[in-house]
């Protein structure tokens, strides 16, 4: 759990603690004010939907959040069942089916009648793009994804988390980032109250990216440079835990990802 860890000590006036910033003694009244300050900024007893999350980066934003006392529950659809986990809801749906999205939004609803819930998409084919045909990552990027996505907001969740890629564009003459784009796009103009937009480059610790980009990712600056899986997945996590109260459209690359990162492990 990301919050605190306990140990014992003749002077239960004050308890020790270890968090991000090393260990200290607390004063009652100091656990008291911190845990009121968290509360202040953190999502309280929320849950999480995901589509992806057997993925890489799915599976470091699965990581994540069940690091975070405050999740409740982790739902994730897949297309097989997966092993069980603690705090973790394997949903099993046809994603090719015509009524996913009429599945999904019956889902939502259930999960929302227990506690505030955010929804995640990490689908992505990374470096496979290039086997797949067009129409296939279409149906894929825009189909699947966009009929999760319109579940959701039919069901009345209003934050969604959406895994891109850096320099998509619908005008880019990649088409990788075309339709990185065009995803963006179909995701935008469903209309949630709160959409966080992530656009990571080269993604290290990922056992899709080969090592030899993970080195060219060293040399290039800014957005299309490397960040780390799991500083990835983390910010995800931080968005839904730190800014599911906030609306508009955010769309972070490599810098603000591993700020809203750093941020969320400052959390007292």
């Amino acid at each position: 759990m990301r919050i605190f860890k306990k140990s014992v000590r003749l002077d239960k006036s004050r308890v020790p603690l270890s968090n991000e910033f090393g260990s200290r003694n607390f004063s009652k009244s100091d656990l008291t004010s911190l845990l009121k300050q968290r509360s202040k900024f953190v999502n309280q007893n929320f849950a999480a939907m995901i589509l992806g999350g057997t993925g890489q980066v799915g599976g470091a934003a699965v990581a994540e959040l069940l690091a975070t006392s405050e999740c409740r529950e982790v739902v994730m659809i897949t297309r097989k069942p997966i092993a069980p986990r603690s705090r973790v809801r394997n949903v099993v749906l046809d994603t090719d089916s015509s009524d996913f999205a009429e599945r999904t939004a019956a889902l939502a609803r259930e999960v929302l009648s227990q506690a505030p819930a955010s929804a995640i998409s990490c689908v992505g084919v990374g470096s496979g793009s290039a086997r797949w045909s067009e129409e296939e990552l279409k149906h894929l990027e825009l189909g699947v994804v966009g009929a999760f996505a319109r579940g959701c907001h039919d069901a009345g969740i209003t934050q969604f988390c959406l895994l891109s890629a850096a320099g998509s564009s619908t005008r880019s003459r990649i088409r990788y980032a075309r339709i990185m784009g065009m995803k963006e796009d179909t995701v935008r103009n469903i209309g949630f109250a709160r959409l966080a937009i992530f656009r990571p480059g080269i993604i290290v610790g990922n056992a899709h990216t080969p090592a030899w980009a993970g080195w060219l990712g060293n040399l290039v600056p800014g957005s299309f440079g490397n960040i780390d899986q799991q500083i990835l997945g983390r910010s995800i996590a931080a968005e839904i835990a730190l800014c599911s109260g906030e609306t508009g459209e955010v769309a972070r690359e490599n810098a603000a990802m591993k700020k809203l990162a750093a941020q969320f492990n400052s959390m007292p």
